[in-house]
Protein backbone atom coordinates (compact mmCIF):
# COMPACT_ATOMS: atom_id res chain seq x y z
CA UNK A 1 0.00 0.00 0.00
CA UNK A 2 3.35 1.99 0.59
CA UNK A 3 3.58 2.92 -3.18
CA UNK A 4 -0.13 3.87 -3.73
CA UNK A 5 -0.45 6.27 -0.41
CA UNK A 6 3.10 7.78 -0.82
CA UNK A 7 2.26 10.51 -3.48
CA UNK A 8 -1.53 11.20 -2.52
CA UNK A 9 -0.16 11.57 0.62
CA UNK A 10 2.94 14.18 -0.01
CA UNK A 11 0.07 16.30 -2.09
CA UNK A 12 -2.66 16.57 0.28
CA UNK A 13 -0.06 16.76 3.10
CA UNK A 14 1.22 20.21 1.08
CA UNK A 15 -1.49 21.88 0.36
CA UNK A 16 -3.05 21.12 4.14
CA UNK A 17 0.09 22.71 5.47
CA UNK A 18 -0.02 25.55 2.73
CA UNK A 19 -3.80 25.86 4.06
CA UNK A 20 -3.39 25.79 7.54
CA UNK A 21 -0.29 28.54 7.38
CA UNK A 22 -2.28 30.53 5.58
CA UNK A 23 -5.80 30.74 6.82
CA UNK A 24 -5.68 27.77 10.61
CA UNK A 25 -7.83 25.89 8.56
CA UNK A 26 -7.15 22.29 6.93
CA UNK A 27 -10.53 22.13 4.10
CA UNK A 28 -13.14 19.20 3.99
CA UNK A 29 -13.12 19.52 0.35
CA UNK A 30 -9.69 18.06 0.59
CA UNK A 31 -9.75 15.59 3.69
CA UNK A 32 -12.84 14.16 3.06
CA UNK A 33 -12.39 12.65 -0.74
CA UNK A 34 -8.76 12.16 0.20
CA UNK A 35 -10.00 10.03 2.96
CA UNK A 36 -12.88 8.39 0.75
CA UNK A 37 -10.33 7.12 -2.08
CA UNK A 38 -7.82 6.07 0.50
CA UNK A 39 -10.92 3.70 1.84
CA UNK A 40 -11.99 2.70 -1.61
CA UNK A 41 -8.23 2.27 -3.20
CA UNK A 42 -7.42 -0.24 0.24
CA UNK A 43 -10.60 -1.85 -0.33
CA UNK A 44 -9.85 -2.33 -3.90
CA UNK A 45 -6.24 -3.01 -3.70
CA UNK A 46 -6.51 -6.09 -0.90
CA UNK A 47 -10.83 -6.78 -0.77
CA UNK A 48 -12.31 -7.20 2.69
CA UNK A 49 -8.47 -7.05 4.76
CA UNK A 50 -7.79 -3.53 3.20
CA UNK A 51 -11.51 -2.18 4.27
CA UNK A 52 -10.73 -3.07 7.56
CA UNK A 53 -7.34 -1.90 7.47
CA UNK A 54 -8.10 1.39 6.10
CA UNK A 55 -11.13 1.76 8.46
CA UNK A 56 -8.95 0.57 11.42
CA UNK A 57 -6.60 3.39 10.48
CA UNK A 58 -9.33 5.82 10.10
CA UNK A 59 -10.66 4.95 13.53
CA UNK A 60 -7.34 5.38 15.42
CA UNK A 61 -6.72 8.80 14.09
CA UNK A 62 -10.10 9.57 14.73
CA UNK A 63 -9.77 8.52 18.02
CA UNK A 64 -6.70 9.80 19.35
CA UNK A 65 -6.86 13.13 17.59
CA UNK A 66 -10.47 13.50 18.42
CA UNK A 67 -9.56 13.00 22.35
CA UNK A 68 -7.25 16.10 21.71
CA UNK A 69 -9.70 18.10 19.76
CA UNK A 70 -12.24 17.84 22.98
CA UNK A 71 -9.58 18.59 25.42
CA UNK A 72 -9.55 21.90 23.78
CA UNK A 73 -5.99 21.17 21.75
CA UNK A 74 -6.55 20.11 18.64
CA UNK A 75 -8.66 21.55 15.34
CA UNK A 76 -11.33 19.61 13.63
CA UNK A 77 -9.18 19.97 10.21
CA UNK A 78 -6.59 18.28 12.30
CA UNK A 79 -8.57 15.49 13.36
CA UNK A 80 -10.15 14.87 9.83
CA UNK A 81 -6.61 15.14 8.23
CA UNK A 82 -5.45 12.65 10.86
CA UNK A 83 -8.34 10.10 9.97
CA UNK A 84 -7.85 10.30 6.14
CA UNK A 85 -3.88 9.89 6.72
CA UNK A 86 -4.76 6.69 8.42
CA UNK A 87 -7.14 5.74 6.10
CA UNK A 88 -4.54 5.63 3.39
CA UNK A 89 -1.67 3.54 5.96
CA UNK A 90 -3.41 1.81 8.40
CA UNK A 91 -3.20 1.56 11.95
CA UNK A 92 0.27 0.19 12.21
CA UNK A 93 2.26 2.67 10.40
CA UNK A 94 -0.54 5.25 11.68
CA UNK A 95 1.07 5.11 15.05
CA UNK A 96 4.61 5.90 13.83
CA UNK A 97 3.04 8.95 12.13
CA UNK A 98 1.44 9.99 15.33
CA UNK A 99 4.90 9.30 17.38
CA UNK A 100 6.79 11.41 15.14
CA UNK A 101 4.15 14.24 14.79
CA UNK A 102 4.27 14.62 18.56
CA UNK A 103 7.90 14.71 18.60
CA UNK A 104 7.75 17.53 15.57
CA UNK A 105 4.72 19.28 16.87
CA UNK A 106 5.88 19.57 20.39
CA UNK A 107 9.26 21.33 19.49
CA UNK A 108 7.53 23.41 16.49
CA UNK A 109 5.02 24.41 19.78
CA UNK A 110 8.54 25.07 22.16
CA UNK A 111 10.04 26.98 18.99
CA UNK A 112 6.80 29.04 18.16
CA UNK A 113 6.09 30.06 22.24
CA UNK A 114 9.90 30.95 22.24
CA UNK A 115 9.46 32.82 19.18
CA UNK A 116 6.35 34.92 20.20
CA UNK A 117 7.83 35.38 23.73
CA UNK A 118 4.64 33.27 25.58
CA UNK A 119 6.94 30.50 26.56
CA UNK A 120 5.67 30.04 30.38
CA UNK A 121 2.37 31.06 29.46
CA UNK A 122 2.23 28.00 27.10
CA UNK A 123 3.96 25.85 29.96
CA UNK A 124 1.20 27.32 32.63
CA UNK A 125 -1.71 26.12 30.35
CA UNK A 126 -0.69 22.63 29.72
CA UNK A 127 0.21 22.31 33.17
CA UNK A 128 -3.76 23.45 33.98
CA UNK A 129 -4.87 20.97 31.21
CA UNK A 130 -2.78 18.14 33.07
CA UNK A 131 -3.36 18.63 36.18
CA UNK A 132 -7.25 19.42 35.90
CA UNK A 133 -7.25 23.17 37.10
CA UNK A 134 -10.44 24.58 34.87
CA UNK A 135 -11.11 27.85 32.85
CA UNK A 136 -13.86 30.51 34.14
CA UNK A 137 -16.21 28.21 32.78
CA UNK A 138 -15.08 25.34 34.77
CA UNK A 139 -13.36 23.14 31.56
CA UNK A 140 -9.96 21.69 31.62
CA UNK A 141 -8.73 23.33 28.13
CA UNK A 142 -6.32 24.60 26.08
CA UNK A 143 -6.98 27.81 26.02
CA UNK A 144 -4.83 29.95 24.01
CA UNK A 145 -6.32 33.11 22.15
CA UNK A 146 -6.43 32.16 18.48
CA UNK A 147 -3.27 34.17 17.52
CA UNK A 148 -1.65 31.87 19.59
CA UNK A 149 -2.75 28.53 18.32
CA UNK A 150 -0.02 26.74 16.18
CA UNK A 151 -0.85 25.76 12.79
CA UNK A 152 -0.51 21.69 13.31
CA UNK A 153 -1.10 20.19 9.46
CA UNK A 154 3.32 21.46 9.05
CA UNK A 155 3.76 18.43 11.91
CA UNK A 156 1.24 16.35 10.85
CA UNK A 157 2.52 16.37 7.53
CA UNK A 158 6.54 16.11 8.57
CA UNK A 159 5.33 12.97 11.63
CA UNK A 160 3.59 11.20 8.48
CA UNK A 161 6.27 11.45 5.69
CA UNK A 162 8.64 10.18 8.40
CA UNK A 163 6.98 7.33 9.43
CA UNK A 164 6.93 6.25 5.44
CA UNK A 165 10.78 5.72 5.76
CA UNK A 166 10.36 3.87 9.67
CA UNK A 167 7.73 1.59 9.02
Amino acid sequence: MHSFAWWPTVIVLGVATFTDLRSRRIPNWLVLPFFAVGVAVSAWLHGWHGLGHSLGGAGLGLLLYGILFFMGGMGAGDVKLCAAIGAWIGPAQLIYALVFTGLVGGLMALAWAVWGGFLGELFQHAGDLAFGSKDDRGEAVLSNPRRRKMPYAPAIAIGTLISFFAH
